[in-house]
Protein backbone atom coordinates (compact mmCIF):
# COMPACT_ATOMS: atom_id res chain seq x y z
CA UNK A 1 0.00 0.00 0.00
CA UNK A 2 1.04 3.40 0.01
CA UNK A 3 -0.24 6.12 2.37
CA UNK A 4 0.93 9.35 1.31
CA UNK A 5 3.93 11.06 3.87
CA UNK A 6 1.08 14.12 4.02
CA UNK A 7 -0.54 16.63 1.48
CA UNK A 8 1.23 16.89 -1.36
CA UNK A 9 1.60 20.70 -0.98
CA UNK A 10 4.44 19.45 1.75
CA UNK A 11 6.42 17.77 -1.15
CA UNK A 12 9.15 19.07 -3.28
CA UNK A 13 7.53 18.39 -6.75
CA UNK A 14 8.90 18.26 -10.16
CA UNK A 15 6.98 19.89 -12.83
CA UNK A 16 5.88 17.59 -15.75
CA UNK A 17 8.92 19.12 -18.56
CA UNK A 18 11.26 18.48 -15.69
CA UNK A 19 10.52 15.32 -14.52
CA UNK A 20 9.94 13.78 -17.82
CA UNK A 21 13.46 15.26 -19.17
CA UNK A 22 14.83 13.17 -16.35
CA UNK A 23 12.89 10.14 -17.32
CA UNK A 24 14.76 6.87 -18.59
CA UNK A 25 18.46 8.03 -17.88
CA UNK A 26 18.95 4.80 -15.58
CA UNK A 27 19.03 1.20 -16.05
CA UNK A 28 15.88 0.07 -13.96
CA UNK A 29 13.70 -0.43 -16.35
CA UNK A 30 13.57 -0.49 -20.42
CA UNK A 31 12.67 2.95 -21.52
CA UNK A 32 12.57 1.79 -25.13
CA UNK A 33 9.37 0.08 -23.69
CA UNK A 34 8.39 2.08 -20.96
CA UNK A 35 7.08 5.65 -20.55
CA UNK A 36 7.24 6.57 -16.64
CA UNK A 37 7.16 9.97 -15.46
CA UNK A 38 8.88 10.41 -12.64
CA UNK A 39 10.92 7.84 -13.29
CA UNK A 40 11.29 6.91 -9.43
CA UNK A 41 8.93 6.07 -6.73
CA UNK A 42 7.71 9.26 -5.41
CA UNK A 43 4.46 10.88 -3.93
CA UNK A 44 2.94 11.37 -7.27
CA UNK A 45 2.88 10.07 -10.53
CA UNK A 46 2.34 11.92 -13.88
CA UNK A 47 2.85 8.58 -16.57
CA UNK A 48 3.17 4.82 -16.63
CA UNK A 49 2.92 2.68 -19.31
CA UNK A 50 4.36 1.41 -23.06
CA UNK A 51 5.26 3.17 -26.08
CA UNK A 52 3.21 2.71 -29.32
CA UNK A 53 1.53 5.01 -31.90
CA UNK A 54 -1.58 3.77 -30.83
CA UNK A 55 -2.33 3.57 -27.25
CA UNK A 56 -5.62 3.12 -25.11
CA UNK A 57 -4.54 6.35 -22.70
CA UNK A 58 -6.89 4.65 -19.81
CA UNK A 59 -7.75 7.55 -17.06
CA UNK A 60 -8.47 6.47 -13.58
CA UNK A 61 -8.34 9.00 -10.41
CA UNK A 62 -4.92 8.68 -8.80
CA UNK A 63 -1.55 6.11 -9.07
CA UNK A 64 -1.13 3.89 -6.36
CA UNK A 65 2.16 1.70 -6.45
CA UNK A 66 2.86 0.42 -9.76
CA UNK A 67 6.05 1.16 -11.81
CA UNK A 68 7.46 -0.32 -14.86
CA UNK A 69 7.72 -4.43 -14.66
CA UNK A 70 5.94 -4.00 -11.53
CA UNK A 71 1.93 -3.59 -12.44
CA UNK A 72 -0.64 -3.71 -9.80
CA UNK A 73 -4.35 -5.50 -10.63
CA UNK A 74 -5.71 -2.66 -11.85
CA UNK A 75 -3.07 -1.64 -14.46
CA UNK A 76 -2.92 -5.58 -15.39
CA UNK A 77 -6.01 -5.39 -16.47
CA UNK A 78 -5.89 -1.98 -18.13
CA UNK A 79 -2.59 -3.76 -20.18
CA UNK A 80 -5.04 -6.55 -20.96
CA UNK A 81 -8.12 -4.34 -22.41
CA UNK A 82 -5.80 -2.66 -24.45
CA UNK A 83 -4.59 -5.95 -26.01
CA UNK A 84 -8.18 -7.35 -26.61
CA UNK A 85 -9.12 -4.18 -27.98
CA UNK A 86 -5.96 -3.60 -31.17
CA UNK A 87 -4.04 -1.43 -29.13
CA UNK A 88 -0.34 -1.17 -29.24
CA UNK A 89 0.26 0.52 -26.17
CA UNK A 90 -1.31 1.89 -23.26
CA UNK A 91 -0.73 4.75 -21.03
CA UNK A 92 -2.40 5.46 -17.44
CA UNK A 93 -2.80 8.53 -16.98
CA UNK A 94 -5.08 9.93 -13.17
CA UNK A 95 -7.29 12.91 -12.75
CA UNK A 96 -4.78 13.57 -9.86
CA UNK A 97 -1.26 12.89 -9.78
CA UNK A 98 -0.73 11.77 -5.78
CA UNK A 99 -0.34 8.16 -5.04
CA UNK A 100 -2.30 6.85 -2.54
CA UNK A 101 -3.80 2.96 -2.35
CA UNK A 102 -6.54 4.58 -0.38
CA UNK A 103 -8.20 7.05 -1.87
CA UNK A 104 -9.22 8.72 1.19
CA UNK A 105 -5.72 9.57 1.86
CA UNK A 106 -5.79 11.62 -0.80
CA UNK A 107 -5.29 15.54 -0.51
CA UNK A 108 -8.55 16.79 1.17
CA UNK A 109 -7.83 19.86 -0.99
CA UNK A 110 -6.39 20.72 -4.52
CA UNK A 111 -2.78 21.44 -5.14
CA UNK A 112 -2.74 23.67 -7.99
CA UNK A 113 0.76 23.04 -8.78
CA UNK A 114 0.42 19.12 -8.96
CA UNK A 115 -2.78 19.66 -11.14
CA UNK A 116 -0.89 22.18 -13.56
CA UNK A 117 1.90 19.34 -14.17
CA UNK A 118 -0.45 16.97 -14.48
CA UNK A 119 -2.40 18.83 -16.91
CA UNK A 120 0.73 19.07 -18.90
CA UNK A 121 1.21 15.49 -19.00
CA UNK A 122 -2.01 15.03 -20.24
CA UNK A 123 -1.26 17.62 -23.07
CA UNK A 124 1.83 15.76 -23.95
CA UNK A 125 0.11 12.44 -24.14
CA UNK A 126 -2.49 13.41 -26.33
CA UNK A 127 -0.01 15.21 -28.43
CA UNK A 128 2.15 11.98 -28.89
CA UNK A 129 -0.49 9.93 -30.27
CA UNK A 130 0.33 9.02 -34.06
CA UNK A 131 0.01 10.74 -36.42
CA UNK A 132 -3.72 10.41 -38.03
CA UNK A 133 -4.60 8.66 -35.01
CA UNK A 134 -7.51 10.10 -32.79
CA UNK A 135 -6.33 9.56 -29.22
CA UNK A 136 -8.82 6.81 -27.64
CA UNK A 137 -9.27 8.21 -24.01
CA UNK A 138 -10.57 5.78 -21.55
CA UNK A 139 -12.85 7.14 -18.79
CA UNK A 140 -12.42 4.11 -16.05
CA UNK A 141 -12.60 5.95 -12.86
CA UNK A 142 -15.65 4.71 -11.15
CA UNK A 143 -17.75 5.65 -8.19
CA UNK A 144 -14.15 7.26 -6.66
CA UNK A 145 -14.76 10.58 -8.27
CA UNK A 146 -16.94 11.13 -5.66
CA UNK A 147 -13.81 11.17 -2.89
CA UNK A 148 -13.06 15.00 -3.32
CA UNK A 149 -15.13 17.80 -4.58
CA UNK A 150 -12.24 19.19 -7.06
CA UNK A 151 -12.11 15.92 -9.19
CA UNK A 152 -14.89 16.51 -11.64
CA UNK A 153 -13.80 20.07 -12.67
CA UNK A 154 -10.37 18.37 -13.35
CA UNK A 155 -11.94 16.30 -15.32
CA UNK A 156 -13.54 18.84 -17.15
CA UNK A 157 -10.26 20.63 -17.57
CA UNK A 158 -9.23 17.75 -19.14
CA UNK A 159 -12.20 17.34 -21.30
CA UNK A 160 -11.52 20.73 -22.50
CA UNK A 161 -7.71 19.94 -23.18
CA UNK A 162 -8.90 16.45 -25.14
CA UNK A 163 -11.13 18.64 -27.80
CA UNK A 164 -7.89 20.36 -29.02
CA UNK A 165 -6.86 17.32 -30.03
CA UNK A 166 -9.55 15.81 -31.25
CA UNK A 167 -9.73 13.22 -28.92
CA UNK A 168 -12.55 10.19 -28.02
CA UNK A 169 -13.60 8.99 -25.22
CA UNK A 170 -14.52 5.92 -24.07
CA UNK A 171 -15.64 3.35 -21.51
CA UNK A 172 -15.75 -0.24 -21.07
CA UNK A 173 -18.44 -2.59 -19.06
CA UNK A 174 -21.69 -1.59 -16.82
CA UNK A 175 -21.57 2.46 -16.08
CA UNK A 176 -22.81 2.60 -12.10
CA UNK A 177 -26.41 4.23 -11.67
CA UNK A 178 -25.26 7.65 -11.83
CA UNK A 179 -23.49 7.42 -14.62
CA UNK A 180 -19.79 6.75 -13.74
CA UNK A 181 -17.76 4.62 -15.95
CA UNK A 182 -16.36 1.47 -14.86
CA UNK A 183 -12.97 0.51 -12.73
CA UNK A 184 -10.61 -1.31 -14.87
CA UNK A 185 -10.86 -4.49 -12.19
CA UNK A 186 -12.81 -6.74 -12.63
CA UNK A 187 -13.89 -6.56 -16.16
CA UNK A 188 -13.47 -9.59 -18.49
CA UNK A 189 -10.79 -9.77 -20.20
CA UNK A 190 -12.29 -9.90 -24.01
CA UNK A 191 -13.88 -6.73 -22.96
CA UNK A 192 -14.67 -4.51 -25.81
CA UNK A 193 -14.40 -0.19 -25.06
CA UNK A 194 -17.25 1.69 -26.33
CA UNK A 195 -18.05 5.38 -26.79
CA UNK A 196 -18.90 7.11 -23.84
CA UNK A 197 -20.26 10.88 -23.84
CA UNK A 198 -18.40 12.39 -21.15
CA UNK A 199 -19.73 15.64 -22.05
CA UNK A 200 -23.55 14.70 -20.33
CA UNK A 201 -21.76 12.60 -17.91
CA UNK A 202 -20.19 15.62 -16.33
CA UNK A 203 -23.14 17.92 -16.89
CA UNK A 204 -25.11 15.43 -14.69
CA UNK A 205 -22.43 15.64 -12.04
CA UNK A 206 -23.74 19.81 -11.05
Amino acid sequence: MHIPSGASQTVELLDFETALSLSGQGDRYDRNRWLYVPDFYTEYRYILGTRGANPLICIGINPSTAEPDNLDPTLKSVQRIAEGNGYDSFLMFNVYAQRATRPDDMDRALNPALHRANMDAFRYILSHVGEGVNPAVWAAWGTIIEKRSYLPDCVREMVGIGEEYGARWLCAGKCSVKGHPHHPLYLRKDEQVRDFDVRTYLNALR
